[in-house]
């Protein structure tokens, strides 16, 4: 009995061990470029909170991007980048907000007319804002119609103790590399 479920067993960890990552399809529209779907952790970027399963959901900063490219590893490498960049700016965006209002006075002396220009500008800057120890809770690679991947990726930042990286200082992680 006990070699039969080591043999199904084993037969089970050599067929997973096998598989190979199959990429989806998006819809093939008339304009060539509707998705079918997009991936629902992507529209919800976050995990809820369960009883078994991420008890500690809400200790973390959630974070999604996408990417496209005729090469897998740099659509990949974008949504990645863009995900970090969504995280810092969670986690140290700073929003500023310009109004310039223009007044010029257009025409002769008998006829002239107020023109008023006004431009509002937001600028939302994130400086040298450090994300180490973020980990990928999720990631999605479908093909478009053009041929080219598109990478979806979720990342999560656990906060204080949770981060693995959390007693580590820069130094500290080159000095382990070195040695």
């Amino acid at each position: 009995m006990i070699k039969i479920i080591l043999i199904a067993f084993m037969s089970i960890l050599l067929a997973n061990c096998s598989q190979t990552y199959k990429v989806k399809q998006e819809a093939n529209m008339k304009d060539n470029r509707l998705l079918n779907e997009v991936p629902q952790w992507y529209i919800d970027a976050s995990i809820d909170e369960g009883l078994i399963l991420n008890r500690d959901a809400e200790k973390y900063i959630y974070a999604v991007g996408q990417g496209s490219s005729p090469d897998l590893q740099l659509a990949i490498d974008k949504a990645k980048m863009i995900a970090k960049a969504e995280m810092a700016d969670i986690i140290q965006g700073e929003m500023n907000k310009k109004i310039k209002i223009f007044v010029s006075e257009l025409g002769n002396t008998q006829n002239k007319t107020i023109v008023n220009d006004v431009e509002s500008a937001l600028v939302n800057t994130i400086k040298e804002t450090q994300v180490r120890g973020y980990e990928v809770f999720a990631q999605e690679v479908t093909m478009t119609t053009g041929g080219y991947y598109r990478a979806w990726i979720g990342l999560r930042l656990p906060l204080g103790e949770f981060n693995k990286m959390y007693n580590y200082s820069i130094a500290t992680v080159v000095d382990a590399y070195e040695l």
